[in-house]
């Protein structure tokens, strides 16, 4: 993999950070868009399978990794579930464990009952449903701090990592975090199937009282209440427009 200079107009430059052995650390200069740049250089071959985009910003910790998927593009998009659950998983383990990290469906999180973030996935425009992509990009965004937010009770449904008494300069341990619990993710996957893999990311699914849900190969939630109702609920359009995300910042709805 060749990388780009820092003074190349990419802007990316060695990460300071202690990855695992699959992974490679690229910070995205400020301001950044770690999601567009890996789309970018994935799309043009220029890097590979665990390259993981960084950027440097004090509002958000943002950064997306570079995937490698080995079906076709109507079920490889259920990643979204295993970047989720490293997601939570990096989260919940720099703070209180007595407070939930919890999922919107699909790919909002939330902590504290309130949304502190959440994931996307993309993938190349031109894949057919049944080919098998060339890539993949999982990317994700935390309310870092919402200081500039005004008073915070304009703004309940958000919170952010200073609000919660997280630990300050969290975003290189963070990132560190998501990337070996993502390894661990996607080895469950493997070696015990997706069932076990979706229950993973379902434990965390904020649902109603007395309902059940499951995951098809489509990646659709199929919900089931206590009279056995059932209501389903697609993936597809859910990862085209992202819940949490705020179209006119870009970043994460407050």
């Amino acid at each position: 993999m060749t990388l780009p200079s820092p003074a190349g107009p990419s802007g990316l430059r060695p990460a300071p950070l202690l990855l695992p052995p699959a992974f490679t650390g690229l910070t995205v200069a400020a301001p950044g868009d770690a999601a567009g740049q890996a789309c970018r250089l994935a799309l043009a071959g220029d890097v590979e399978a665990g390259t993981l985009l960084v950027e440097e910003r004090e509002d958000v910790i943002a950064f997306a990794v570079v995937l490698a998927p080995a079906e076709p593009l109507a079920t490889a998009r259920r990643a979204i579930f295993v970047g989720m659950q490293a997601l939570a998983d990096a989260v919940g383990s720099f703070g209180p464990p007595e407070i939930p990290v919890s999922f919107l469906w699909p790919d909002t999180l939330t902590f504290n009952g309130a949304r502190l973030g959440g994931g996307a996935l993309h993938w190349p425009q031109d894949c057919a449903e049944g080919d098998v992509p060339d890539w993949l990009v999982f990317s994700a965004m935390l309310i870092a701090s919402k200081r500039e937010a005004g008073d915070p009770g304009l703004t309940p449904d958000s919170t952010s990592l200073e609000e919660e008494g997280f630990p300050a300069e969290l975003r290189e341990p963070l990132v560190e975090s998501f990337a070996r619990h993502l390894t661990k993710a996607f080895e469950i996957w493997s070696e015990d199937g997706f069932t076990r893999s979706a229950g993973r990311y379902l434990a965390r699914l904020v649902l109603p009282p007395g309902t059940r849900a499951s995951v098809d190969e489509a990646g659709d939630a199929r919900l089931t209440d206590a009279e056995g109702r059932g209501e389903t609920l697609r993936l597809l359009p859910a990862l085209v427009a992202p819940g949490w995300r705020d179209p006119v910042t870009g970043t994460v709805r407050l």
